[in-house]
């Protein structure tokens, strides 16, 4: 059986270089993490944001983000972030071209769209991204998970993952980085209550595989 090592949206668009989008602290640090996780696999994985300026939850600056929002698949407002073509959309330094990964996921792209995990299009979580049916048709057994960020994107991924009951599932907070303490904690309470394994460290990680 196989291991894959999913890079979550490790993109400038959620770090530091991209002040006005929606950095988060040391973001853009992740790239020798992730890369060693990757070592750990047979399998490396990509997931981007891919989302028009034009979205329906787009709003003009940070202080109107996170009101709520009454559309089916986009619960918050935000500000304009990884836009194709822009520089919020590449990824972090140090990373392979996305060609070199073996499976890349782009969300996001429709603008009533916003979801957060990469296993599906929708918040309603009915239109497969195609992640988890390829992942299961590569015989994977074991996923781990780094990226940005983790109370967000990460956590929502892993949880997906997890609910399938098809794979062991381990987030990597070496490789990782998070908006908010609170919101890390809160985020690696609520993984581990459904069996996701957290680790700190690659260390760890290796007495899982």
């Amino acid at each position: 059986m196989a291991i894959a090592s999913i890079d979550v949206d490790p993109q400038k668009t959620f770090t530091p270089l991209c002040p006005d989008e929606l950095p988060v602290h040391d973001g853009d640090t992740l790239g020798a993490a992730l890369n060693a996780q990757a070592k750990l696999a047979d399998l490396r994985i990509l997931t981007k944001d891919a989302h028009p300026a034009n979205a329906i939850w787009v709003v003009d600056s940070h202080a109107h983000m996170l009101e709520p929002l009454t559309y089916p698949n986009a619960d918050l407002t935000w500000v304009a972030h990884a836009v194709p073509g822009t520089a919020g959309f590449e990824t972090i330094p140090g990373l392979p071209k996305v060609t070199e990964y073996d499976h890349v996921i782009w969300k996001g792209i429709e603008p009533d769209l916003h979801p957060y995990g990469a296993c599906y299009h929708d918040l309603q979580e009915k239109l497969s991204t195609g992640l988890i049916e390829w992942l299961s048709a590569q015989n994977v057994e074991t996923i781990i998970i780094g990226g940005l960020a983790t109370d967000y994107c990460v956590k929502t991924t892993a949880m997906q993952l997890q609910d399938t009951q098809k794979f062991k599932v381990i987030v990597n907070l070496s490789a990782c980085r998070g908006i908010a303490l609170e919101t890390v904690e809160e985020a690696c309470d609520a993984m581990s209550k459904i069996g996701i394994i957290i680790c700190s460290d690659l260390d760890t990680i290796q007495t899982h595989l």
